[in-house]
Formats: structure tokens, sequence, C-alpha cells
């Protein structure tokens, strides 16, 4: 595995790159404290003994630079064509967890000639209302109050332990080795401030800005859609209404996984997604 740095629209971008031969697949990491390692760590050698892997940071978070301007998936998408032509790769299939679904769905419907499989994880742009959404929608308002609490994750183990636990259906899966990864990931608060950024255009008062179910129809490239039975950021029931408008789709729910699949189930999950992209399911 191989980390580089490329400046795109005069911006810095950390990317890592995997494989020598075969078709390419970017992987596309979620918000808050997410990276490209952090997501995508444990998948990206699995994937390039056939494929040729490339997973950026998205910006801000990493060490990528930050995007001027509004934190949208226009945007997004827009970055990852450019950096895909950058990097000589005209066609990729996209594998997005969370906020990378979304923005793999948008780059989908945007640029179809430019995606061959997809592959979405428990992928923000299926569900109509966050969690809790009226609480939600105030607390990403108060930006005093999410940067207080990312002081406090910053100074605890066990409240990074806690956080952590949201997005897991056990948390006795959490390793410490992941615990660690993670607490180091807290200590740069810059892709949480992206991913605020991005939250708090997403977040209307009674409901999300970006859901694309009256449009996912329109996808006609092969879709492997990633869910844990007991994520509790993506309803299960919006993900399966998402499935049946898909033609060329197919949901595989991982039993005992939360909103993070390919960190607590990750040998099921990276056989999943092997499987799907060489055809030998």
């Amino acid at each position: 595995m191989e980390e580089s740095v490329v400046w795109l629209q005069g911006l810095r971008v950390r990317y890592y790159t995997a494989g020598n031969s075969g078709p390419a697949v970017v992987l596309l990491h979620g918000g808050g404290a997410d990276s490209a390692m952090l997501s995508w760590g444990l998948l990206i050698p699995h994937l390039s003994r056939d494929f040729r892997v490339f997973a950026p940071d998205w910006p801000g978070y990493g060490e990528s630079d930050n995007l001027p301007g509004e934190y949208s998936f226009e945007s997004l998408t827009a970055w990852l064509s450019d950096l895909m032509d950058q990097w000589g790769v005209r066609q990729a299939s996209l594998v997005g967890v969370s906020m990378g679904g979304g923005g793999a769905i948008h780059f989908t419907l945007t640029h179809p000639e430019r995606v061959q499989k997809l592959v979405l994880v428990d992928s923000y742009g299926f569900q109509r209302k966050a969690p809790f959404h009226r609480l939600s929608y105030w607390m990403v308002r108060a930006s005093w109050l999410m940067e207080w609490s990312w002081a406090l994750t910053r100074r605890s183990h066990w409240l990074t332990r806690w956080s952590l636990a949201q997005i897991f259906a056990d948390a006795r899966n959490i390793s410490e080795s992941l615990l660690d990864e993670v607490f180091t990931a807290v200590q740069n608060p810059s892709g949480q401030r992206a991913f605020l950024r991005f939250q708090q255009r997403e977040m209307l008062p009674d409901r999300v800005l970006t859901c694309y179910l009256d449009r996912v129809g329109e996808i006609r490239a092969p879709t492997l859609i990633i869910h844990g039975d007991r994520d509790r950021l993506v309803p299960l029931s919006d993900v399966k209404e998402a499935a049946q408008r898909m033609p060329a789709a197919r949901l595989v729910v991982i039993e005992n996984a939360g909103h993070w699949p390919m960190r607590e189930q990750p040998e099921k999950f990276n056989r999943l997604v092997s499987a799907f992209l060489k055809n030998t399911e």
C-alpha cells in the first residue's frame, strides 16, 4: 500500500493506492472522525489482489485540505471527478460508506458512464429524516456544543469508546487497536468540522436535504447494498425501499452489525465486497 499526495483545485489531497493490475476500485469513507485508512485499512489489502485500489481522504479529512464554499455532494462530486482524472481512471467501481455512500450515489447519478459497479454500505441518501431529527437539527446548529463535545472526546479514551459503541451493534467488538486508531483520529478535529459543515447544510427542520429515493431507479450499474441489521443511524426500512426501487441492486443485511460493518465484521464484509466485484458470488 502506498500513501501519496496530489494537488487538486489548489488543495492538498492525500490518498492511498494498492494493486498493480485489474479494474479500478475507489473507496469513499464516511463523515465525522473518519478517514480512508480508518474505514478501509482492512479492505484495501484484500481487494489489491485483484484490483487497482484508490482510497482518498475526503476534503477536510485526514491530511486532505478542506473545500472552500459549500460542503455539498455537488462539490464533492466535482472534486472526485477531477481526482479520478488526475489518477488517469476513466471508469471505476465505487464503494462508499455512510456519507461516502451518498457521495457515490450522487457521482453515479451525475456521471453514470464512469461507474462500473456500486457498493453502498449503511449509506446516506436513503433516509428522509435523521434519528431524533428535531434534536439533531438544533444540535448541529450549536457549533459551540459540538466543539465542546469534541474537546471532551479528545481527552478521554472512555468517551471515544462510548462514541464508537453508538455505531457498533456490540461494543465487545471494539478492539483496543481500533480504539487507539479512533482516539488518534479524533485528536485532529478537521474531519469533524468538515462533517459539521455538511450536516448544517443537510439538516432542515423537518427532513434532510438530500434523499435519493425518488432517483435511485435511474441507477443501472450493478449495485450491492450492505447494511447492518442494528444500524441506529440509517433505518433498514428506508434501505429496503431503496433496494426495491433499484433495478440492478441486491441488498445484503449483516446480522449483529451496526453502522460500520467493515470494522465490526471485517472478514464477512471483505468477502461480500470482493465476491461482488469479481462476479464470483
